[in-house]
């Protein structure tokens, strides 16, 4: 229980990624406050919905034995977010990890390639990821600077380390490398005051919103191209997501972990 009397925020813990990075953290004894635009996503994912063990992930939480708050908002909005971390900290006392994992790409890979883009797309992309991300920091930085300690993870992709092949999903890529650079500021802009600020890059990971892409795709053809000749699954994050919160990362400060089985 590394994280006892600890308080995490996740940002599109509603289902996928973020909902292994909350049920890990909350497992180190961490309490727990879930943020999705959706807080019920997973219905619309077949796959999703099985894993599901409760109604949501803020009760799965709770029956960990943990104190849980979720709360509906888009982190594209910046007054939305700064609402939202003033109700994190005045139900939870405290925020000492926010895992910015909110985001997500729009469209196919051929709609949006570097030169050709829909530059509304472009727009909505960046939002969602880049933008989402800094509104997140920059409203709960206030609170974890009065408490003179934070750990703040940013989510970045295999797509922000690698262009892809023909230049397409220029938009999501972008944004992910962008949220690198971010990270790695925010690291020196924060570190003297306790707070650190990692960032990790998942390849592809067998989420249940992608499975059913990647087994279009071919995944033995896939894991020909990962050194580890396998996908990666959401516990391979969530492990170094409950790393990268615990004491046993406190002098990692602006650093990116790719979490792709060797691919890049």
């Amino acid at each position: 229980m590394e994280l006892e009397g600890r308080t995490a925020l996740v940002t599109g813990a509603a289902r996928g990624l973020g909902r292994a990075y909350a049920l890990q953290l909350a497992t180190m004894g961490a309490d727990v406050a879930v943020l999705d635009i959706d807080l019920r996503s997973y219905r619309d994912f077949e796959q999703e919905a099985a894993q599901m063990t409760a109604e949501s992930t803020a009760a799965e939480v709770r029956a960990l034995g943990r104190r849980v708050i979720e709360i509906e908002g888009d982190v594209a909005d910046a007054a939305a977010m700064v609402a939202a971390v003033e109700r994190v900290h005045s139900a939870l006392r405290r925020i000492d990890i926010v895992v910015c994992n909110a985001g997500g790409g729009l469209g196919a890979p051929a709609e949006s390639r570097a030169s050709t883009m829909n530059l509304d797309d472009f727009d909505t992309v960046m939002r969602r990821n880049l933008y989402g991300t800094v509104h997140t920091c920059v409203a709960v930085a206030p609170f974890m600077r009065a408490q003179g300690s934070g750990k703040i993870i940013t989510v970045s992709s295999g797509a922000g380390r690698r262009p892809s092949a023909d230049g397409g999903y220029a938009h999501y890529g972008v944004a992910k490398a962008a949220i690198i650079m971010y990270t790695k500021y925010l690291a020196q802009d924060l570190g003297p005051d306790g707070i650190t600020a990692n960032c990790i890059a998942p390849g592809s990971i067998a989420t249940g919103r992608l499975m059913p892409l990647y087994e279009a795709a071919g995944v033995e053809r896939m894991n020909r191209s990962i050194a580890t000749r396998r996908l990666g699954t959401t516990q391979d994050c969530a492990h170094v997501v409950g790393f990268l919160a615990s004491p046993a990362s406190d002098y990692l400060n602006g650093i990116v972990i790719p979490i792709d089985g060797g691919r890049i």
